[in-house]
């Protein structure tokens, strides 16, 4: 039947689970609506860990370091916040 009909490919082995600490920038960046002040974000969304090349940080100590003070899109906000702290593999445990 269909089942006998599918190619099943090849099986890749992901190997064990890695804990990452933090939450993808991604995810925050969807909880918010566009556009928003700086300072809303540091009220609603400061308290945050994301996940960052060099390890988790606390959103609030990035945001310190964005100049802007008015965002008008979750690109933007993403990639104001990759400016500050790079864009490149997240550090495991």
């Amino acid at each position: 039947m269909a089942d006998e009909e599918e190619d099943e490919g090849p099986v890749v082995e992901l190997g064990e689970e890695t804990p990452v600490e933090g939450q993808p920038l991604a995810r925050i960046a969807a909880r918010l609506t566009w556009p928003h002040e700086l300072s809303r974000i540091e009220e609603q969304e400061g308290d945050s860990v994301i996940r960052t090349p060099s390890g988790p940080q606390q959103l609030s100590a990035v945001l310190e370091e964005v100049d802007e003070t008015y965002i008008d899109s979750r690109q933007s906000f993403v990639g104001l916040v990759r400016d500050v702290v790079g864009d490149g593999p997240v550090e495991t445990e």
